[in-house]
């Protein structure tokens, strides 16, 4: 399958287009070919979203915005099934969680759809009398939202359901270690009846990105990814003065207190870090568990670790797929090598898993440290993989301390049966989620994002809509006194 690019409502592509592999990690062989758009295609792509903004999305009424978002719910809604497979083929995640992230997707722009007409403002009571004062929310423009390569529907859906509800139009740039979908989804926006315009999609590498934000014609940048690359995009929209929405990555902090439903916690912890093969930016990969039950977690960890079925990620029995690309593999892989040779005690795993089904896929073993010192690498850098670090604790007040003893702040767990000290940690740790008694779980209606190098703004909930608008205050003087000019104060 070879694709091209959409820009201003149609599939574009040149008689020079450069191209680059789509390689499937489960097989590594090249399943399709993904365009290298041009600076010419990207220039292209950001006039067409700023033509269609300054003449019609912006305009368009938000009921006409909700109908279309409705549009697109149903679209993906009848082809989760053919676009869970298209994801799980691009990025090695089992399908039974890239069909459930097109359901959630679809959530998305169904919730965003009743806000679209809603975007009301707020009329000011001032000290002057016979001053009508009022604030409206305005769409910032032209939105460039860039995803990452572990779930790049789902990822999508959080900034394109709120830049579209607020009346912005967008150039969508995902990873170039999974595209496809992106490209698919494309069709879904044009069969839906959008505007030409107001959805555009270039792919490719570094290169795109850089032109992207260069152009100097976008007026808000939505970013998923690293620390290292969060930091580049938000020191070029600085030099522009563009706003920026960062979600990065995390070193989430998971704490099983002595008095938690232990069985229920190492479900949760399990599924916290080899659900996605860990490459999640929730993942909770540092598990702190009080030394009155560390060898009984440890243990059933160890015990159920050994049961987990590596496969094909399209076969609905796999249960942990592999890692994405040749890159991150090599990264984790080099990761459980520094973890070895710092002296963490290796319970189980360790190296590439190898059997008659696996041999040619891109798969890491289930990996637990134990007795992990939090000052080390493995405990602090961010794997994104299936590696969890093990780390014991004596008090309440020193699982606080090793939980908030990170650079990062997106997410942390908390197992307990005691609601005071659950509302007691979940208050003093120092994450934008915390869960209690569950882990990983995500909501439409509930706000994303994280703090510290983790990232600023939000994403889901009303809170992403403001991501993407802008107050306008209205002053209007219907009194008939000349006012003293030289009265008034700045």
């Amino acid at each position: 399958m070879k694709y091209e690019l959409f820009i201003d409502g149609s599939w574009v592509s040149d008689s020079a287009q450069e191209f680059f592999p789509a390689v499937n990690p489960y097989t590594q062989e090249v399943w399709a070919e993904v365009p290298m758009a041009t600076e010419a295609q990207v220039a292209s792509a950001i006039e067409s979203a700023r033509r269609a903004f300054d003449t019609q999305w912006s305009k368009t009424s938000g009921k006409e915005r909700a109908r279309l978002l409705n549009k697109l719910a149903d679209l993906i809604e009848a082809d989760a099934e053919r676009m869970g497979r298209l994801e799980s083929t691009d990025n090695g995640k089992v399908i039974r969680e890239t069909q459930s992230q097109m359901g959630f997707a679809a959530r998305q722009y169904r919730f965003f759809a009743g806000s679209a007409d809603k975007l009301w403002g707020k009329v000011i009571p001032l000290d002057q009398p016979d001053v009508l004062d009022y604030a409206t929310r305005e769409p910032l423009g032209v939105a460039v939202l860039i995803t990452a390569w572990n779930s790049p529907m789902g990822l999508l859906s959080n900034k394109l359901a709120p830049a579209l509800a607020a009346g912005c139009c967008v150039v969508v740039k995902p990873s170039e270690h999974a595209s496809v979908t992106t490209l698919e989804f494309a069709k879904f926006v044009e069969k839906a009846g959008f505007p030409k315009g107001v959805f555009n999609v270039v792919t490719g590498d570094y290169r795109v990105g850089k032109a992207l934000l260069s152009s100097g014609r976008i007026d808000r940048i939505s970013f998923t990814g690293s620390p290292g690359v969060g930091r580049e995009i938000a020191a070029q929209a600085g030099r522009q003065l563009v706003p920026v929405t960062l979600e990065l990555g995390g070193k989430s902090p998971n704490i099983i207190f002595e008095d938690a439903d232990i069985n229920k916690a190492v479900v949760g912890a399990f599924a916290g870090i080899f659900a996605a093969t860990g490459q999640t930016c929730i993942a909770g990969s540092r598990l702190l568990v009080h030394k009155q039950v560390y060898n009984q977690v440890v243990d059933q960890l160890v015990e159920k670790s050994k049961s987990i079925v590596l496969g094909n990620p399209i076969d609905h029995k796999t249960e942990m797929g592999t890692l994405a690309n040749e890159p991150q593999f090599n990264r984790v892989i080099q990761s459980i090598e520094a973890g070895k040779a710092a002296g963490a005690k290796l319970m189980i795993g360790g190296k590439r898993a190898t059997g008659s089904h696996l041999d040619k896929g891109l798969f890491v073993e289930p990996t637990i440290f134990k007795d992990v010192d939090n000052a080390s690498v493995l405990a602090q850098e961010e794997i994104f993989g299936p590696v969890l670090s093990v780390i014991p604790f004596g008090s309440e007040e020193e699982a606080i301390a090793i939980g908030n003893n990170t650079r990062y702040g997106l997410a942390a767990g908390i197992w307990t049966t005691n609601l005071n000290r659950a509302m007691r940690v979940s208050k003093a740790l120092h994450a934008g989620s915390v869960w209690v008694n569950t882990y990983r779980a995500v909501a439409v209606q509930a706000p994303f994002g994280g703090f510290k190098e983790s990232g600023f703004g939000r994403e889901r909930s009303e809170w992403a809509l403001d991501e993407f608008l802008a107050p306008k205050n209205v002053m209007i003087d219907y009194s008939d006194l000349e006012r003293d000019p030289f009265a008034i104060k700045v």
